[in-house]
C-alpha cells in the first residue's frame, strides 16, 4: 500500500474518534465526580457533628445515680463515659478527639437570678476556646446559644449544652473544599432533679480521670483496670 493510499484510507477510519472523546473529556468527568463524592462527604460529616452535639447533651441531661431519699449526683466517671461514648459513635475515621473539640457545659442559675456556667468539661486536641463562655461565665438573664436562639436554666434546675467545633478530614483532598470548620450546639434540660453542688468522684483515695479544659487530649483508651486513659 503506497503513502497516498494509506493516508486516504487514514482519513475515512472513525474508529478512533470515540477514544478521542473519551480522552478529552475523562479527566472533567472524573474531576466532577471526585467533587461531588467529596461534597456528599461533607454533608455527612456535618450531620454526624450534629447528631454527636444532640448524643452528647441528651447522655449528660440522663446521668446521675437514682435514688429516692436524694437528687441525683453525677460522677466524673459518668462524663468519661460520656465522652468515651462520643468517641465509639464518631469511629476511628472521623477521629473526633483528634481533629475536634467537645465542650460541655452545665448551665444554672445563680442566687441572684442569672445564668451562668457552674461547670465545663472538654475533650479534643483542637486548640480552640469555647464561644460561648468557661466555667464560671455570667450569661445575664438570657441564658447560653446563638444570638436570638438562647436556651435558659430554670431555677434549681440545670440545662446541658454541648458545643463541638470540628476540622473536617477531607475523603479525596481539601483542593476541593479547602479547609473547613464544622460546628454544631445541642441542649437538653435535665430530666430529673439532680444535686447541681458539684461533680462528684466515686473513689476520692482512686479518683477518675478530670476532662479538664486547660487540657488539650485527643483519643481516648481503656486500662486493663477498665478506666479511661489519654
Amino acid at each position: 500500500m503506497n503513502l497516498t493510499a494509506l493516508l486516504r484510507r487514514l482519513r475515512r477510519a472513525r474508529s478512533g474518534v470515540a477514544m478521542t472523546e473519551f480522552a478529552l473529556g475523562a479527566p472533567i468527568l472524573l474531576t466532577a465526580g471526585l467533587w461531588g463524592a467529596e461534597m456528599a462527604n461533607y454533608a455527612l460529616i456535618n450531620m454526624k457533628v450534629s447528631q454527636l452535639a444532640e448524643h452528647i447533651a441528651d447522655n449528660g441531661s440522663r446521668i446521675g445515680d437514682a435514688g429516692t431519699l436524694q437528687n441525683r449526683k453525677i460522677y466524673e466517671s459518668d462524663i468519661n463515659d460520656i465522652m468515651y461514648g462520643a468517641q465509639m459513635q464518631a469511629g476511628g475515621g472521623m477521629d473526633l478527639f483528634e481533629n475536634g473539640r467537645v465542650f460541655v457545659s452545665s448551665v444554672e442559675v445563680d442566687a441572684d437570678g442569672n445564668q451562668y456556667i457552674h461547670w465545663q468539661r472538654c475533650r479534643g486536641a483542637k486548640n480552640v476556646p469555647s464561644g460561648y463562655g468557661v466555667a464560671g461565665s455570667k450569661l445575664g438573664t438570657v441564658g447560653i446559644g446563638p444570638a436570638g436562639q438562647e436556651v435558659s436554666a430554670q431555677p434549681d434546675d440545670a440545662v446541658i449544652f454541648v458545643e463541638i467545633n470540628y476540622t473536617y478530614q477531607p475523603l479525596v483532598s481539601e483542593k476541593f473544599l479547602g479547609d473547613r470548620t464544622i460546628q454544631a450546639i445541642a441542649s437538653f434540660t435535665v430530666r430529673d432533679d439532680r444535686d447541681l453542688t458539684q461533680i462528684y468522684q466515686r473513689d476520692s483515695g482512686d479518683p477518675d480521670d478530670i476532662q479538664t479544659c486547660s487540657e488539650f487530649r485527643g483519643k481516648m483508651g481503656i486500662a486493663t483496670d477498665g478506666s479511661f486513659t489519654s
